[in-house]
């Protein structure tokens, strides 16, 4: 404890010297923040040192793996592998089987890939987007494959900062500013240090010492705390109850759209595991562009370069097995047949349950599934007449209905706009599951639109006006101006898993107990979090499991399944499986603007979206 305290104070001294060292990097990230005085312009920032981690080295070895130790070494190991998915788990997959001399063929059920990074175009021509999707250096399974596919030009650095809207002072902003130069974790503790608007010092070199254990003793003890929330972690180690308001709010629902009462303490202990043992981890790019055209396009074309295959609107309509369990076919709803040598399901948690076989559903592997369920969560666009004053980056909002948002005519080079704001936002949480009060899924678009308004009014409030349309903007000033002129709302009921206490035990293996089927997915077992790195390191390690056994190696094993399921297994009744109702996003366990048909469709087959707060936790 003393070293800590020493180190801290250390931190403390250097944090004074380095705020006149670094005075200009200073005002960049606060000066300018206040409002009314920001007036800064796109600038993107050089890329980043992201490969000098040991965890860029490992996901750059197995990268490498395919095309070495793991390549086909003769034409009767080549297999024809089918993907059930084209989401960016399923084209990771086939992008590393391809790479290892296999044949895969991606079966997407929609018109467009990317899964729950999918986008699409509105009548005006303006991109839609599921999520608000940010990369971080301390993805190093999601840069290796930027640098495979000689893309990293497509990625927008911002300057490393954490910029967060202060709930107590409408319209100003503070940061979280790392200095170049200082490693890892020095930098992130600086950062802190510096920062005097959010903590006390004392309150800081309180929350240290229970963060101790997560650099001391790693994976083992991130893992083990994984039954308590990150409330609960708090007061059983007696960090100070402010530190939950002024950041782990916003670092829940930014990390799982969820509040810190729900969430996992593993989740958290993970992401600063990454922050804090990596000096350019937290360091975060936005994509130049829409996500199918400026990353799926990509790993497609690798793909169908090397001989495999990806195919949209091609939904399947069930898993036909042999009566020993083993898959005969896939039965598309085209009616026609597909066969393969290896099958690999890449759909979300949600999609599985619904397709999984009869003579399956006793299986422990398949039971444990019962006990993860994606998490809803509410994208939103929206169009301003006029520039808002807003900065080149991401911001954590800590407001009590939105996570984090940016404006995207100033962040990204496909939609930017001198004259006019779009605001891209994560509204969360937005269901009971997720902490919430109220079920915003099952509410209209214009009660969304309405209680965000009140929320940008805060944010803003010598810019967004008064407007009689949205009357949570009813106690604006007369300066303000800036009126909405077109919004659109993305509902995704079933988003990442929710990573509630005690479920990291039941995200399965990628290796499953049916011969020649894998499964794939950020929800399977992997070290990362639900997200796009979890998504390609899900991919990635299910395209080893493919390619492994390829080669005459046994099988990767089996992740331990729990007590609880063994029993729950045997007491199943099982029967055949729900399947896909519809088409379109929903069906498919990806986000969409509902309207009548979309809405009618979640509420036959996902009925608990539209139920109230009451019925919700009946139900749970």
């Amino acid at each position: 404890m003393k070293t800590t305290s020493f180190a801290l104070a250390g931190l403390a001294l250097l944090a004074s010297k380095a705020a006149e060292a670094f005075a200009p990097h200073a005002r960049v990230g606060s000066a300018n923040l206040r409002a009314g005085s920001s007036n800064l312009v796109m600038k993107d920032f050089p890329k980043p040192n992201v490969e000098d981690t040991d965890n860029y080295r490992f996901a750059e070895a197995m990268s490498s793996s395919f095309t070495s130790s793991l390549k086909v070494q003769n034409e009767s190991q080549k297999k024809k592998v089918a993907i059930i998915g084209g989401g960016l788990s399923g084209l990771a997959c086939a992008k590393y089987l391809s790479d290892a001399g296999h044949e895969p063929i991606v079966y997407e059920a929609r018109d467009v890939l990317g899964g729950k990074v999918s986008a699409w175009q509105d009548e005006d021509g303006d991109w839609i987007e599921t999520g608000l999707h940010i990369f971080f250096g301390a993805y190093p399974n999601m840069m290796n494959m930027f640098a495979e596919l000689n893309i990293h030009d497509r990625l927008q650095w911002k300057i490393h900062q954490m910029i967060f809207a202060m709930q107590e002072l409408p319209g100003e902003f503070t940061t979280f500013d790392f200095i170049p130069g200082i490693p890892a974790p020095f930098n992130f503790g600086l950062a802190i240090l510096m920062n005097q608007k959010m903590l006390t010092l004392a309150e800081k070199i309180q929350t240290a010492p229970p963060l101790l254990p997560m650099l001391i003793e790693g994976q083992s003890f991130i893992d083990a705390q994984d039954e308590l929330s990150v409330t609960d972690f708090m007061r059983k180690y007696g960090m100070p109850e402010r530190i939950n308001e002024e950041v782990f709010i916003a670092m829940a629902k930014a990390l799982d759209f969820i509040d810190p009462d729900k969430l996992s303490m593993t989740v958290v202990l993970t992401a600063m595991n990454r922050f804090l043992n990596e000096s350019n981890g937290l360091q975060m790019a936005f994509l130049d562009g829409n996500q199918p055209d400026r990353l799926c396009e990509p790993m497609k074309q690798h793909i169908e370069a090397r001989g495999g295959k990806v195919i949209t609107n091609a939904p399947i309509e069930k898993i036909v097995t042999k009566e020993d369990g083993t898959i005969d076919h896939l039965l598309m709803r085209s009616g026609e047949k597909i066969t393969a040598d290896e099958y690999i399901s890449a759909m979300p948690v949600d999609i599985v349950k619904r397709m999984t076989p009869k003579n399956w559903q006793n299986m422990p592997y398949f039971r444990q599934f019962d006990e993860l369920e994606g998490i809803p969560v509410i994208n939103l666009h929206m169009w301003f007449d006029k520039k808002l004053k807003a900065v080149d980056h991401l911001c954590f909002s800590r407001s009590p209905l939105l996570s984090v948002y940016a404006d995207m005519s100033v962040t990204c080079k496909e939609y930017e706009d001198p004259d006019k704001s779009m605001l891209e936002l994560v509204f969360a949480p937005c269901s009971p599951i997720a902490g919430g009060n109220t079920n915003w899924i099952a509410k209209s678009d214009e009660e969304i639109i309405d209680a965000t308004m009140g929320e940008l009014a805060r944010l803003f409030p010598t810019e967004i006006a008064n407007d009689e349309k949205w009357p949570a903007t009813k106690s604006q000033g007369p300066n303000g101006t800036a009126k909405l002129i077109k919004y659109s709302v993305v509902k995704v009921p079933r988003s990442v898993y929710a990573a509630i206490p005690g479920r990291n035990k039941y995200r399965p293996s990628q290796t499953t107990p049916i011969p020649h089927f894998t499964m794939a997915g950020d929800w399977t077992s992997q070290k990362f979090l639900g997200s796009m790195e979890g998504a390609v390191l899900g991919g990635k390690l299910a395209a080893e499991v493919v390619a492994n056994r390829a080669l005459g190696n046994a099988d990767k094993p089996i992740k331990e399944i729990q007590q609880d399921i063994m029993e729950k297994a045997a007491a199943h009744v099982a029967a055949e499986p729900i399947g896909i109702k519809g088409d379109g996003a929903i069906a498919f366990g990806a986000g969409a603007t509902l309207g009548k048909q979309n809405g009618d469709l979640l509420k036959q087959c996902d009925p608990i979206q539209f139920a109230s707060s009451e019925e919700y936790a009946a139900a749970a």
